[in-house]
């Protein structure tokens, strides 16, 4: 069984968790949709992981949506006193199974006490505002409106620590005027790499950078020099892959979908 601690560790707000963690996105049906086709296997993927060292686990009430973190729910509470779960708000579902906006201060209301209820927690550990920029790419414009929504959520006890995904540097900015932000979620893996200057400006800031898609999300990663240092890893294309990408900078928390087993599908 992999031994995640020996990627290192990494602070999270007050907390202090293992670099890699593990991405809950994919435990839902095809498409992040509907239930798994064996929710057995899905349950088993969770313990796996907390068996392996992971104590960071990244979610959304939206994937599912609902059944995510009701599947962590049933997997891990009561949760292990090192486990911290960060979860994220700003989008939602359609009936269709199409991703949507939901970035108005009731939907972003609703989404935190959804987390809240699903996971079975009173206060949620971290909370990243997810702006929908270009889907997987951030896009220029304010956050201040739905980023002071979710710093008022924080006043009221419900969330500790803050954090904000798909983002610019200029939004980390603007988001750090508000609020302290303790980590940020953006797309990044070996071969979309567009975010090392916030990367080394985080750094100097103490704040956790979390990379989504670090295996290549819905396109994994194809490459046979990826292969080739793998072997020399003695791991997997996938559990290499994460292991590059968390390599570099000790604030990396990577987050793959498939480090522990394979997300049922």
């Amino acid at each position: 069984m992999t031994d995640i601690a020996a990627a290192g560790a990494f602070s999270l707000g007050d907390r202090t968790v293992n670099r890699l963690g593990y991405g809950a996105m994919q435990l839902a049906g095809p498409g992040i949709f509907g239930p798994p086709k064996d929710r057995a296997a899905a349950v088993a993927v969770l313990r796996d992981a907390i068996a392996s060292g992971v104590n960071h686990i990244d979610t959304s009430d939206y994937y599912g949506p609902h059944l995510t973190n009701q599947l962590i729910r049933e997997a891990l509470h009561p949760y292990p006193e090192d486990l911290v779960i960060v979860t994220k708000i700003g989008g939602a579902r359609g009936d269709d199974a199409s991703w949507l906006p939901a970035m108005a201060p009731a939907d972003l209301v609703r989404a935190v006490h959804d987390n809240l209820r699903n996971l079975g927690v009173d206060v949620l550990d971290a909370v990243n505002l997810r702006l929908m920029g270009r889907v997987h790419e951030p896009s220029e414009g304010s956050l201040e409106e739905p980023f002071t929504t979710l710093v008022e959520l924080q006043r009221q006890g419900l969330v500790r620590h803050l954090g904000v995904s798909n983002v610019t540097s200029a939004q980390v900015a603007q988001a750090r005027g508000i609020a302290e932000i303790v980590c940020v979620q953006n797309h990044y893996n070996l071969v979309h790499r567009t975010d090392d200057a916030l990367i080394d400006e985080l750094a100097n800031l103490g704040i956790a950078y979390v990379p989504f898609f670090p295996l290549g999300g819905f396109t994994p990663l194809q490459s046979s020099v990826l292969s080739d240092v793998a072997g020399e890893l003695g791991a997997t294309a996938d559990a290499g892959g994460a292991r590059l990408v968390a390599s570099p900078r000790p604030q990396h928390l990577a987050d793959p979908r498939h480090l522990v087993g394979r997300s049922p599908p």
